[in-house]
C-alpha cells in the first residue's frame, strides 16, 4: 500500500545566508528564521501528520518551531556529508579546478566530495529510513535537508544528477511524495506552501 508524505527543508542558518556548504555542520538557525517560522504553520493535514527531523537542530528547531510540537528524530536522514567542503562556498570552490568540485548537473549518483558521501552513500541509509516510515503507514511530514530532499526527490522523478535539477526546492513549501511498500518514491505531488496563522 502507498503512502504519501511530505518534505519540508529546515529554515536558513548563518552559513545557508553566505552560501556555505553545511552538511553535517551543526549551524543553528538565525534569529530571522525563527522568527518567522513563529508566523506560520503547516496548513491540514499537514498539521496533524507526524512530525520527523533530522539528528541537526536546524531540523529539529525547524520542526518544533513550526508546529509547537517536538518531532521524531531518524538517523538515516541526516544530511549528506559534505566532508572537506563544509564551511567553504561552492563558488569559491568551482572557481578551483583543484577542488574536484562540481555542479550537481555532473554528479552522477557516485560523485564523493573529500571525506564526504556520494548521492549512493546516502540512499544507502535515507532508503531503509523511508521503508520504516512506510511501514507504519502514518502520514507524515519530515523536516529535512535539501541534500537529502534531492536523493528522495531524485529517485521519485527519475532524475540521475545529470542534468538541470527538474525541481526547485523552496522554503515554506512541502513537497508531498509517494512511497512505494518498500519506502522507495514512486511518485510526487504539487508544493504546498505553508500558512500564516490565524489572526
Amino acid at each position: 500500500m502507498s503512502l504519501t508524505i511530505g518534505l519540508m527543508r529546515h529554515f536558513q542558518t548563518d552559513w545557508n545566508a553566505l552560501h556555505k556548504l553545511q552538511g553535517r555542520t551543526d549551524r543553528p538557525l538565525t534569529e530571522a528564521a525563527r522568527a518567522r517560522l513563529a508566523e506560520l504553520t503547516p496548513p491540514a493535514p499537514w498539521d496533524a501528520a507526524l512530525l520527523i527531523a533530522t539528528p541537526l537542530s536546524r531540523a529539529q528547531d525547524t520542526a518544533e518551531i513550526l508546529t509547537g510540537r517536538k518531532p521524531e528524530v531518524i538517523e538515516g536522514l541526516t544530511e549528506l556529508s559534505w566532508g572537506d567542503w563544509e564551511g567553504k562556498r561552492g563558488a569559491d570552490l568551482i572557481a578551483d579546478p583543484s577542488s574536484g568540485y562540481k555542479h550537481i548537473e555532473d554528479w552522477g549518483w557516485d560523485m564523493v566530495p573529500p571525506g564526504g558521501e556520494s548521492p549512493n552513500d546516502a540512499w544507502a541509509r535515507i532508503g531503509p529510513a523511508l521503508a520504516d516510515i512506510a511501514a507504519a503507514q502514518k502520514p507524515a511530514l519530515l523536516v529535512v535537508h535539501r541534500g537529502v530532499m534531492r536523493v528522495i526527490m531524485a529517485k521519485a522523478y527519475n532524475w540521475n544528477f545529470d542534468s538541470l535539477e527538474p525541481f526547485k526546492i523552496k522554503r515554506e513549501r512541502i513537497y508531498p511524495i509517494t512511497l512505494g511498500p518498500d519506502g522507495k518514491p514512486t511518485g510526487y505531488g504539487e508544493a504546498v506552501r505553508l500558512v500564516e496563522h490565524a489572526s
